[in-house]
């Protein structure tokens, strides 16, 4: 018998807030965290502005040893640790150096380019015949799966630990490798997530590509767009999210608090055939990943009554709205509420599907449906084929009991998954 999921910890390091009680904060009046940056216009990039979480050297401190923070430049290992642990913490648990390896959790967290940072200075030292000033991290730092040796060292984690990457479906994949671990019974818990770097080298070449905004430089707050008919590309973020997945009879056996439960999910991939491409979504593939995470979480989608869509402000979010329509056979007034919280954090790339499914828990916990700030003239093809009232811009207070998140990514890759409201 399957064995029951549900989420007990969650962490995030969002461009609008660190932590969970200032991300929520955020989420409910609306605050954007995207700013411009001058060293982009220095390096005479389109788009001038992005996203990029607040850190101090104080709060670095209290997650690191002096010894770990020497030599330390990857922002992404950064904002993946700190919100890991979080996580972990909020769960009910310790970070303990000298605690006994715990093998019945385990941890999947993801990245796309990761310590580019580094990188950097690893090539510049080199070429000028430093190797041997490269420093012991390097290697850490650089590697993809950095982030997962971090916080599984940090912890003490002895079940699987490894990084996916899938590109902006890296997050939410990373929630459903981790929940069907538990399901099967192969462990208790899992510590789930994704990170993603910020900065230009991890900017430049989608500013290269023309699918960054380039028209909210004098204006950043106004910059990201979702759903809208101004929208002209999308604001780049970074950050981090992390979830703490647990078997409900082990979050039960320990007394741990409960904020939701994962009925299920989908991940698959649209194949560049059809119209997808390294950029543009299959859409015949994008309403079976919809459809089958319906299915394989045991729900009609008469149940699903809010959608945290991928939703990026480019070209694309009137199909995938339109996407959402067939798959649940829904639309005008009947459609669910939905929302993209890249309205006010950007697209934080390899990040977003964590940063997305934590604020999909805490809209479902807090009972809200959070604004699409900047989407005041939605687009006309939207409009269309859903109620304006249900792409909300100011904060909804509604009790409901399903959420979907869903999340797709560059290369055509896909990932949907539901969360449902713990009542003991």
């Amino acid at each position: 018998m399957k064995k029951r999921v549900v989420i007990t910890g969650l962490g995030v390091v969002a461009p609008n807030g660190v932590g969970v009680s200032e991300f929520t904060k955020a989420l409910k009046q609306g605050e954007s965290g995207i700013s411009f940056h001058q060293q982009l216009k220095d390096l005479n990039f389109s788009c001038q502005i992005g996203g990029i979480p607040k850190i101090s050297e104080e709060l670095k401190s209290k997650y690191f040893t002096d010894l770990q923070l020497r030599g330390f430049n990857s922002s992404g290992i950064l904002y993946g640790c700190i919100s890991g642990i979080d996580a972990w913490k909020d769960a009910g648990f310790e970070m303990n150096p000298d605690s006994e390896l715990d093998y019945d959790t385990g941890l999947i967290f993801g990245t796309g380019t990761s310590g580019v940072e580094k990188f950097r200075e690893a090539i510049y030292k080199l070429d000028d015949g430093q190797v041997r000033r490269l420093g012991s991290t390097v290697v850490l730092q650089t590697m993809a799966s950095g982030v997962s040796a971090y916080l599984s060292g940090m912890l003490g984690l002895g079940n699987q630990v490894t990084t996916n990457s899938s590109a902006c479906t890296t997050g939410t994949e990373a929630l459903l490798m981790g929940f069907e671990r538990i399901q099967n019974g192969k462990a208790k818990r899992m510590l789930v997530g994704s990170c993603s770097d910020h900065g230009p080298y991890v900017w430049g070449g989608f500013d290269a590509m023309r699918v960054m905004t380039y028209k909210h430089n004098d204006k950043p707050e106004q910059g990201s767009r979702p759903m809208s008919g101004t929208a002209s590309g999308f604001a780049p973020g970074s950050g981090a999210g992390a979830l703490v997945l647990e078997s409900l009879e082990s979050a039960l056996e320990r007394g741990a608090k409960i904020y939701a439960e994962v009925l299920g999910g989908e991940v698959n991939s649209g194949g560049q055939r059809q119209g997808g491409t390294l950029t543009a979504p299959n859409a015949e593939a994008v309403q079976r990943c919809i459809k089958g995470a319906i299915e394989n979480s045991g729900v009609s989608s008469s149940e699903i009554d809010v959608i945290n869509g991928h939703l990026t402000a480019t070209s694309k979010d009137a199909l995938e709205i339109e996407n959402w329509t067939k798959a649940l056979n829904k639309s005008g007034n009947n459609f669910p509420y939905i929302n993209s919280t890249k309205s006010m954090v950007g697209h934080c790339l390899a990040a977003a599907g964590a940063i997305e499914c934590v604020a999909s828990i805490i809209q479902l916990k807090e009972q809200f449906v959070a604004p699409n700030i900047n989407c005041d003239d939605l687009h006309p093809e939207i409009e269309a084929i859903v109620s304006k009232e249900r792409i909300p811009t100011e904060k909804v207070n509604i009790s409901f009991d399903v959420i979907a998140k869903a999340s797709f990514g560059f290369g055509d890759v896909n990932a949907c998954v539901l969360f449902k409201r713990y009542i003991a």
